[in-house]
């Protein structure tokens, strides 16, 4: 459920930190609000209560085991806290301590750890990363345990389970949450814009025109001048208010919030398999189509260009700023577009595709057992925990994410819809089966740095889209 800028630092991830969302020295759009909506004030609560959480986690128990539980996002460590609390009455031999770091940090000191024997007994796991902690036999699989060889995959939400599932047919994840992607934006603009949140229901898309998405995004843009981006006369040079923000190329996440949404409903898929594919389709003529049409936005003046968003965009910034009309973004940043100020949010649906329906990118996060702890038992105890109704509710009702079990995925809905937020968006994508699998292959992160430096050549506009023909057979080289 998480890959990288609040988004997605990485692939996948949610990165904590919060960088610029423009180039120093941009202007924001005019007619910037700053009205506050209520359920704000909740989110920025659990964010204090996660530093002071994080100060103050437990230290060594004075008897019986302690367990290091490691995770990278702020905003859940309250829930997960909750949850320590709750498994430590159950089993008060078992002491957790729970360590967060920031996502760069926290892959940088997980992967020292790990091979200097300093790392922590059970963390917050990445599709990314596990196959290559499952070659370097760095996690244990969930099945060589007391506590969790009777995982029942049918206990989570469909296919979530699956993605954890290794080569060897073992589980190395315990399911903990899952990530769609939905459009956030402004009320308060859409009505300078002369329209209304219903304007935003249904919409269609295509590689060749951009059907009604386009259009919606073109009268959202703004120039300089006060002109439309559907008027004549828009200056697609001097840009005040883009139609689209951007989350950067999406190279280094599979385009999991830039584009993934786009061009799975062309009927596209990453590999030629749902799972441990060993061929990726960036060759795939709908891929290509769909990349030329999002980064054709760049010269209409309705995506910001790579050089305004620089190195680490911020789509949510853009929007708060006022400098980006609709931003795509992951339901793990809900709770981050909230604490805006100044933005009567709504969130509406990816449009529809060609296949004739929306399509999101569907993702999750999965807790591992270190090979290196002490005590795996225990360790196998506390991941059985993570993974139960008990815990995944005290994480839904947090508001934060969607956890994994359906009863986890209800407290957040009701958790959401306590604060006025309508989050269908996001889940009727998971309900009516509109997803596309995050692509898990080995190589994961030699795929990734080769990906990621075209992505952005496209972006920038010194590659060509049809490029990744070849990039896909370097890539597709590594896997066989």
């Amino acid at each position: 459920m998480n890959t990288p800028n609040d988004s997605m630092p990485t692939p996948s991830a949610r990165a904590s930190a919060t960088p610029p969302a423009v180039a120093p020295g941009s202007a924001p759009a005019p007619g910037a609000r700053r009205t506050r909506r209520r359920w704000r004030a909740v989110a920025g609560t659990a964010v204090a209560a996660g530093m002071i959480a994080v100060s103050g986690c437990a230290g060594p128990a004075a008897t019986g085991t302690s367990i290091d539980y490691w995770l990278w996002e702020s905003l859940q460590l309250p829930g997960y806290q909750a949850c320590a609390d709750a498994f430590q009455e159950e089993n008060p031999d078992i002491q957790i301590r729970i360590t967060q770091y920031g996502w760069g940090d926290y892959w940088q000191k997980l992967t020292a750890g790990l091979v200097a024997g300093a790392g922590p007994d059970v963390f917050t796991d990445h599709l990314t990363k596990y196959p290559e902690f499952v070659t370097r036999d760095v996690i244990l699989p969930l099945d060589d345990f007391a506590a969790t060889a009777d995982f029942d995959p049918t206990g989570f939400q469909e296919g979530l389970a699956d993605l954890w599932v290794g080569q060897d047919g073992k589980q190395y994840g315990m399911p903990k949450d899952f990530d769609t992607i939905a459009l956030f934006y402004d009320n308060a603009m859409l009505e300078e814009a002369g329209m209304t949140p219903e304007d935003l229901e249904g919409l269609t898309w295509n590689p060749e025109d951009g059907g009604t998405f386009e259009e919606v995004i073109a009268h959202l843009s703004i120039d300089a001048n006060g002109v439309r981006g559907d008027e004549e006369g828009f200056d697609p040079n001097n840009v005040e208010v883009y139609g689209l923000a951007s989350g950067g190329s999406g190279g280094g996440g599979h385009g999991q919030t830039q584009w993934s949404w786009l061009a799975g409903a062309t009927g596209w898929e990453y590999t030629n398999a749902d799972v441990w594919g060993d061929e990726y389709n960036y060759d795939d003529p709908r891929l290509q189509a769909t990349l030329e049409w999002y980064f054709g936005l760049v010269d209409k003046g309705f995506l910001p260009s790579f050089e305004r968003v620089g190195t680490s965009p911020n789509p949510a910034q853009q929007l708060g700023s006022g400098q980006a009309a609709l931003s795509p973004d992951g339901s793990w940043t809900i709770a981050s577009y909230g604490r805006l100020e100044g933005i009567d949010l709504g969130i509406a649906s990816v449009p529809s595709g060609p296949i004739g329906h929306p399509v999101s990118m569907y993702n999750g996060l999965g807790d591992s057992i270190s090979a290196q702890t002490d005590t795996p038992e225990e360790a196998a105890e506390w991941v059985a925990f993570l993974g139960s109704d008990a815990c995944q509710v005290l994480i839904g009702q947090e508001g934060v994410v969607f956890p994994a079990r359906p009863a986890g995925t209800q407290a957040a809905i009701d958790a959401f819809n306590e604060r006025g937020v309508d989050v269908t968006p996001f889940t009727n994508l998971v309900e009516n089966d509109y997803t596309v699998l995050f692509p898990v292959t080995t190589n994961g992160a030699d795929v990734l740095s080769i990906l990621n430096p075209v992505m952005d050549g496209i972006y920038i506009g010194s590659r060509e889209v049809s490029s990744l023909t070849e990039v896909n057979a370097e890539i597709n080289s590594l896997l066989e």
